[in-house]
C-alpha cells in the first residue's frame, strides 16, 4: 500500500502538517495494526514529528534552524546557493516511521507529522507506505 502525495509550499522555510493525510490513507486501507513510513524524496526537504498544538513551536524551530544553518555563508561552495537547505534536510531526515495500532497512528497527544520545506516555494512530493501486520 503506497500513496504518492503532492503539496505546494509558499515560502522558503515552512513546516506543513500532513498528519491528517496519513491518517486518512490508513483509514481508507482499513489497516488495524502495522506501521507506516512517510518518506520525502527531496534533498532540500524532509519529514519530522513534533508538537502540533502550539503553532509557535513551528516558528521557533524554523528560526533556530536558520540560526544554525544561515542561508548565506561565504565559505559555501555549492553553486546553487542552497547549502543551508541541504543541511536542514540532513538534520530533519527524509522519513519517519510510525506504529499503527487499532486503526490509528500511535502518536503522542501533542505530536503531528510535518513536511519540512527548506528551499521553497516549490511543488513537492512525499510518499506514505503502509506495512500491514498480518
Amino acid at each position: 500500500m503506497l500513496k504518492k502525495c503532492s503539496l505546494n509550499t509558499d515560502r522558503r522555510d515552512s513546516m506543513i502538517e500532513i498528519t491528517r493525510e496519513v491518517r486518512k490513507f490508513i483509514r481508507e486501507q482499513r489497516v488495524e495494526r502495522g506501521a507506516v513510513v512517510i518518506y520525502c524524496p527531496h534533498t532540500t526537504a524532509g519529514i519530522t514529528i513534533n508538537e502540533n498544538a502550539d503553532p509557535d513551536v513551528k516558528q521557533d524551530l524554523i528560526r533556530r534552524y536558520d540560526e544554525l544553518y544561515p542561508w548565506t555563508n561565504s565559505a559555501d561552495l555549492h553553486e546553487e546557493g542552497n547549502t543551508a537547505a541541504h543541511l536542514k534536510a540532513v538534520a530533519v531526515g527524509s522519513s519517519q516511521y510510525v506504529i499503527i495500532e487499532q486503526g490509528d497512528l500511535l502518536l503522542g497527544v501533542w505530536q503531528g507529522i510535518y513536511f519540512c520545506e527548506w528551499d521553497g516555494p516549490r511543488t513537492r512530493n512525499y510518499y506514505i507506505k503502509i506495512l500491514k501486520e498480518e
